[in-house]
Formats: structure tokens, sequence, C-alpha cells
């Protein structure tokens, strides 16, 4: 049976060197999920295609399947976003989060991760644009990306007992927000808000972030991370370079 080529939309998520001239690209695709592939030729100087598959791009690909890898046949810009995004270290080590996280929940390879490509790209994109402050994109990623693999943390009612809320409590190992009746030792205590900026910030609420004060912003950041982090049971690389404090150093655990 004859193997065709495939054609998706892509954001490419990271590469490294193949040989002599080569590279594998891996990309977080709209069908096919996570996919990773061989770019022939294109570090040399006069690769058709090399510059348009640098990490935050997004584009049209066309591929042929391999035993192991597939390979690059054609590329296409849809969105040119590393320009804007690498010209900014604020902007830069945000985005390098956005990627590593996506690969980190797309799953397996060719998994079907359509949501969290369309997440990506619009991360992307309000960051090249500067639509909103970095932590806030960053944040709202985290919490949506969460939410498509099926980790959001509870918010508005306990995560044990199911009590609505508002709770005063957060348990990352509890799964969220929880009641002061299932509230677990070590529990953190963030302020009053934060929960509510990160109700917002998943929603895509932005009016409810308009006026948050930097305390209230660093709270949800750190809280986000942790929760992130703990359903990973591994740490970001990139988050440490981001300016985010301890979430121990943010909410009162007594």
């Amino acid at each position: 049976m004859t193997v065709r080529f495939y054609r998706d939309e892509a954001v490419v998520l990271r590469q490294h060197k193949l040989g002599e001239a080569d590279r594998i690209i891996t990309l977080l695709t709209e069908e096919h999920g996570l996919v990773r592939a061989v770019a022939k030729g294109v570090r040399r100087t006069r690769s058709k295609f090399g510059a348009r598959l640098e990490p935050f791009a997004h584009i049209d690909v066309h591929l042929y399947p391999g035993r192991n890898l597939d390979v690059v046949t054609q590329v296409h810009t849809l969105h040119a976003f590393a320009d804007a995004i690498v010209a900014d270290y604020g902007r830069y080590t945000t985005a390098c989060a956005v990627l590593e996280t996506a690969e980190r929940l797309a799953g397996e390879e060719r998994a079907p991760a359509a949501q969290l490509h369309r997440l990506t790209v619009g991360a992307l994109s309000a960051l090249a644009a500067q639509r909103r402050p970095n932590e806030l994109i960053l944040d709202a990623y985290l919490l949506r990306a969460m939410h498509c693999a099926g980790w959001m943390p509870t918010l508005d009612e306990c995560a044990r007992c199911g009590g609505s809320g508002p709770h005063r409590a957060f348990h990352v190992a509890a799964g969220g927000a929880v009641c002061t009746h299932c509230r677990p030792p070590g529990s953190a205590t963030p302020s009053p808000g934060v929960l509510d900026l990160m109700d917002a910030l998943f929603r895509g609420q932005w009016e409810h972030t308009v006026g948050i004060s930097a305390s209230l912003q660093r709270q949800a950041s750190g809280l986000t991370a942790a929760h992130l982090q703990w359903h990973l049971e591994r740490q970001l690389r990139t988050l440490p370079l981001i300016e985010r404090e301890a979430p121990h150093r943010l909410v009162d655990t007594a």
C-alpha cells in the first residue's frame, strides 16, 4: 500500500541537530498531536525552509510518514511569532514556558491535542502582540492547558467534598480550593481575590484582571505553577527563568 503525504497546521516546539545538515523538529499539530520529524538539509545556507522551522513558528507543514520519524517536505509560514518574541527577554522566557508546557501536556505522540494546539497558538499570538501582561497570558494558558489535560484546579467549590465556595484554603495535592472541614495540614491560605483572579484568567474575563495588585498576581502565578508541576511530577525547566516566587513565600500556611 502506498503511504501518502499528509498536511497539518503546527507550532514548532523545539529542534535539535541530526548529523551534519539535518534537524529533528518537534511539532504540536492540530490533527495529529505531537509529531517528531526530520527536516533534511535545513542547516545548509541554501535551505529553502530552514528559517520557517524555528521555535514559536506557526506553520502549514507537509510530512511524509517514516518508520521512526516523519520527514518534512514542505513548510509555509502562517504566523511568524518568533521575531516579536525573541526581541524581548520577558516575552521570550514566557513563550519558552508555553512551548515546554505544551510538549509535556500533549501526551503520547499522535494523541489528539487540537484544543491544546489552539491554546498554544493563541498564547503565542497574544505574547507577540503584547495584548496583555506576559504573566497573565502565561497563567491563563497554564490553567486552560491543565483543563485540557483534566488537571484544572478546583476554584469555586471544595476539591474534596464539593461544597460551594468561596473557600480560603488551597491545597495542590487535594486538587485546589478546600473548605474548612476538608483542609489538609499544610494548606496555603492565599489572600482574598487570588482564587477569583485565577478563575477570571481561566474564563478569559480580562476585565476582572484590570488593576490587580502585583501581590495577588504573584500569588496566583505561584499556585498555578505549583499545581501544574505537582501533576507533571517534575519541574518545568523554563519556569525558573521567569520571575516567580515560591508559593510558600506568598501565602500563609498556618
